[in-house]
Parts: C-alpha cells; sequence; structure tokens
C-alpha cells in the first residue's frame, strides 16, 4: 500500500516537513546526510563568500549533473537500434537461404 506519513529532514541546519511513502524514508535520509557531508565538502575546501543557499545551490547542480550522466550510460537506445540492425540483416539472409 502507498501509505504516506510526515517525517522531518535536516539539511543544513534546517528541518525541513517531507511527506512520503514508508519505503522511501530511508533514501530521503540517505539524500539529506550526502547534501550534509557535500555541504561540509565545499565549505572546508573553498573559502569564500558563498551563503548556504548558494552552497546549496551548487550541490543540487552537481548531483543532478551527476544524475544525468548515469542516465546517459543507462541509455540502452544505441543498443537497442543496433540489435534491430542485425535482427533485420540475419532475417534478410535467412530468406535468401
Amino acid at each position: 500500500m502507498d501509505e504516506k506519513f510526515l517525517i522531518h529532514i535536516e539539511i543544513a541546519g534546517r528541518r525541513y516537513p517531507i511527506t512520503i511513502r514508508r519505503d522511501e524514508e530511508e533514501i530521503m535520509r540517505a539524500a539529506a546526510r550526502q547534501i550534509d557531508k557535500k555541504l561540509l565538502q565545499y565549505q572546508s575546501k573553498y573559502d569564500s563568500v558563498y551563503t548556504t543557499r548558494d552552497w546549496l545551490a551548487l550541490i543540487a547542480l552537481q548531483l543532478s549533473a551527476d544524475n544525468l550522466r548515469m542516465e546517459e550510460k543507462q541509455d540502452t537506445s544505441p543498443f537497442e537500434k543496433k540489435i534491430r540492425e542485425l535482427t533485420d540483416e540475419l532475417d534478410r539472409y535467412l530468406k535468401d537461404k
């Protein structure tokens, strides 16, 4: 069942209430920890005048780019196209026999 419930997630020292399915809780909490870890990495690596909001925007950009790269790696359409081409070629060959 897709029963939803309220949890509180903390990111960058602020608590956010979110409503999720029970089976999503662990991944959402892990995602919040990942964001906090990246925030600490950025803040310790770069001494700048960025605000926490700026850091979070840069983290969102990095995670989105990572996600897009993973989607590209999982794109099977070139393989599907090649399989169709080889199947068509095999069908033509078998028809000639």
